[in-house]
């Protein structure tokens, strides 16, 4: 019984994770760039769902749609400023700027709402009875589910959905063809940050501390989730994501508390070094 509630915890906190590499898995996909600020969006949506929360007194669902509304924005905002000028640019340039923009929002943070951490009251209380598994374990394991659902049928069926997949493809034939690419990177990047401020609330429910360095581990983490599952795959996202909280929950149960990013990283490695492509990536040849 020990098992399986590490097990359901694991699951619960790689669902989490596979939430936040959703939004790097089609970033990349699309952009073909990492955003490395994708974490520090995560923490401003746990800081806005809060403030709604306790300053405004507004309830629960209201203040997680609050927070996607205004993550959405500032994705769109730093996707603008920060990442729309530096199209043409070498990556270099493009990884540094996304370095610093993570920066920004963290002192940003640090400036509105201060060092201290603050407790965050997790979204649904209580656990199953008889069974040491929290309500919020289940939501999240729930919406994850959902959301991986609606964001393979939204981008298999819906036009947009089949324009974000032709800029992935080929941005000059997809241009030459009529899609807008850069209100389809602007929408991948709008889509990534509303799920981030998700993801921001599930995890700030999962671990009720928030502070303006809250969402740099986890986004590393589902970086590293993204890139075992393979990254520009939405599922490899979701399948990275479990696997990573499943190997953290049992590696703090069983191994170390202190070592269990390491045996996560360690992990990764040795899926990498069997296949480079990470479990569902497809390699693909460089044309010289």
């Amino acid at each position: 019984m020990e098992f399986f509630s590490h097990l359901i915890s694991g699951i619960s906190l790689g669902s989490v994770y596979a939430i936040i590499a959703l939004g790097y898995t089609m970033v990349y996909g699309i952009a073909k760039m990492l955003n490395f600020a994708h974490g520090d969006v995560i923490m401003v949506g746990g800081y806005i769902s809060l403030l709604a929360m306790t300053s405004l007194g507004l309830p629960t669902w209201a203040a997680i749609l609050l927070a996607m509304v205004v993550c959405t924005i500032l994705g769109v905002i730093i996707e603008g400023l920060a990442y729309k000028p530096l199209r043409s640019a070498p990556s270099l340039a493009v990884l540094i700027t996304a370095i610093g923009v993570s920066y920004f929002l963290q002192n940003a943070a640090l400036l509105v709402w201060g060092a201290n951490p603050k407790a965050y009251t997790p979204i649904i209380k209580g656990s199953v009875p008889h069974l040491n598994i929290s309500y919020t374990s289940l939501l999240t394991i729930c919406v994850c589910i959902v959301i991986m659902i609606a964001l393979t049928l939204f981008t298999n069926k819906s036009k947009m959905g089949k324009a974000m997949r032709a800029c992935s493809e080929d941005k000059p034939a997809a241009q030459l063809m009529g899609i807008n690419v850069n209100r389809t990177i602007s929408l991948t990047f709008a889509i990534g940050s509303a799920l981030a401020a998700i993801a921001g609330v599930l995890l700030c429910s999962f671990s009720p501390v928030l502070a303006p360095t809250t969402g740099s581990m986890p986004g590393i983490k589902a970086f590293t989730a993204a890139v075992f599952g393979g990254i520009g795959s939405i599922p490899g996202a979701f399948l990275g994501g479990i696997f990573i909280g499943i190997i953290e929950s049992l590696a703090k149960a069983y191994i170390s508390t202190q070592l269990a990013n390491s045996v996560v990283f360690a992990v990764l490695i040795i899926v990498l070094l069997v296949r480079p492509a990470g479990l569902l990536g497809k390699y693909v040849p460089e044309k010289v």
